[in-house]
C-alpha cells in the first residue's frame, strides 16, 4: 500500500518509518522534507497554504498529523481546521481528476486528534462514548476539525478514523523530567489525573488503525493503561533520578494564559476500545516509558 503522511513531524516520521519497515511506500508532506529519512519520500507542502501537491494515485491510506505553530487560537485553527480542509480538498480534487474509470484505492483517513476535546471531567472516566465538552479553544477547534472530517468523507466510501491522543512523551519530550530534575516540579495539592502515551505507541497505533483487517470505528482514544495522578508520576521520576520528591503546590495550581484550562484537564481516559482491536502497548504505563527515556532509548526526529 501507499501511505500519505500529511504532516510529518516527530510523530508522523516515526509512523512513516514503521509503515516503511512493513514494506509500504510512504510519502511525507512537510515544509522541510529534506529532514526526512530516506525511507520516506519527502514532498514540500505547507498544509495551511493551498493548493497542496498531487496525492499519489495509488494512495491507500492518509494520515493527517498536524501541530499548531504556537499556543494561540489562530494557530490552532490554521493547523487543525484549515490544514485538514486543505488536505481533504486535495483528496477530492485528485479523486475527481482520476475519473470513474480509475477509482481511487483510498480507503481510510486517520486524523490525529487530542483528548483535549473532553475538557475536564473532575477526575472521572471518559471513553469514546463520552460527549466531548472542551474547556478551552484548543479542544473546541480540534473538535470542530473532527466534525469536518466525518462530514466531508460521508458517502465517499472512505472511512474516517479519529485517534484522540493523550499527552505525548518520548525521546526529546522531557518536559516533566526536566521539571523534576531542576526542582521546579510541584505536586498538585489535590489529586489530578493525567493521560499520556509514548511517542512510539502513538505511532504504532496509527499504523495499526490504517492496516487492521477489520473496519475501524470512527473514534479511538490513544492513551496508555494508567491514567496516573500527576504527583505519582513526579515522585516516580524523582526516585528514578535519585532526587528529592517534589513538594505539594499549596496554591492548588491554576489556568494558563489565553483562556486555556490547566494542561490536559483532570480526567481518566480509557483505552479499552483500542486494545479490543488487538493493539498492544510497548509502554503500557508511564513507568516503562520513562525508564526507556532515562536510559537514552530512541531519538526524536527533526
Amino acid at each position: 500500500m501507499t501511505v500519505l503522511m500529511a504532516g510529518c513531524g516527530d510523530l508522523g516520521t516515526e509512523a512513516g518509518l514503521r509503515f516503511a519497515a512493513a514494506g509500504h511506500r510512504v510519502v511525507g508532506w512537510r515544509r522541510s522534507p529534506a529532514k526526512l529519512p530516506p525511507a520516506i519520500e519527502g514532498v514540500v507542502a505547507d498544509l495551511t497554504v493551498p493548493p497542496l501537491p498531487p496525492v499519489p494515485a495509488d494512495t491507500t491510506a492518509v494520515v493527517i498529523a498536524v501541530a499548531a505553530g504556537s499556543p494561540t487560537e489562530a494557530a490552532y485553527r490554521a493547523a487543525y481546521v484549515d490544514g485538514l480542509s486543505n488536505v481533504l480538498d486535495a483528496l477530492e480534487r485528485d479523486r475527481e481528476h482520476d475519473g470513474a474509470a480509475s477509482p481511487s484505492p483510498l480507503r481510510r483517513v486517520v486524523f490525529v486528534s487530542s483528548t483535549a476535546v473532553y475538557g475536564d471531567a473532575d477526575g472521572g472516566w471518559v471513553d469514546e462514548s463520552t460527549t466531548p465538552a472542551p474547556g478551552g479553544f484548543s479542544g473546541r477547534i480540534i473538535r470542530e476539525a473532527e466534525d469536518l472530517l466525518h462530514r466531508r468523507l460521508l458517502g465517499t466510501g472512505i472511512t474516517p478514523v479519529v485517534l484522540r491522543l493523550g499527552g505525548i512523551y518520548g525521546p526529546g519530550r522531557t518536559r516533566l523530567i526536566d521539571q523534576v530534575r531542576s526542582g521546579a516540579a510541584t505536586a498538585p495539592a489535590e489529586p489530578r489525573y493525567t493521560n499520556r502515551i509514548h511517542r512510539d505507541d502513538a505511532a504504532a497505533a496509527i499504523v495499526h488503525l490504517c492496516t487492521m483487517t477489520a473496519e475501524p470505528g470512527p473514534v479511538y482514544l490513544g492513551v496508555d493503561n494508567d491514567p496516573a495522578e500527576l504527583g505519582e508520576v513526579q515522585r516516580f521520576l524523582a526516585d528514578e533520578l535519585g532526587l528529592p520528591r517534589p513538594s505539594s503546590d499549596v496554591s492548588g495550581g491554576g489556568g494558563s494564559a489565553g483562556g486555556e484550562p490547566s494542561r490536559g484537564g483532570n480526567k481518566r481516559c480509557s483505552n479499552a476500545l483500542l486494545r479490543s482491536t488487538g493493539f498492544e502497548f510497548a509502554y503500557p504505563t508511564f513507568r516503562e516509558g520513562y525508564r526507556a527515556i532515562l536510559a537514552g532509548e530512541g531519538v526524536r526526529h527533526p
